[in-house]
């Protein structure tokens, strides 16, 4: 699955790397950072907990 993350909605509550450790990070305005841009299934839990908690909901995931 591809991970989307919309940089302008971003509020920097940091939730998706509390989630997602792996896969997310801030930068120093605590911006979100997608650290790998595709998941495979077996990591999919992590990355859909990411974008579920995300109250800016900047983080979309697609099929590929």
């Amino acid at each position: 699955m591809r991970i989307n993350l919309d940089r302008e909605k971003c509020i920097g509550s940091g939730q998706c790397v509390l989630a997602a450790p792996d896969w997310f990070d801030q930068d120093e305005d605590g911006i979100a950072i997608v650290l790998e841009g595709t998941a495979s299934e077996e990591d999919s839990e992590d990355v859909h907990q990411a974008a579920y908690t995300c109250p800016a909901l900047a983080i979309s995931l697609d099929s590929e």
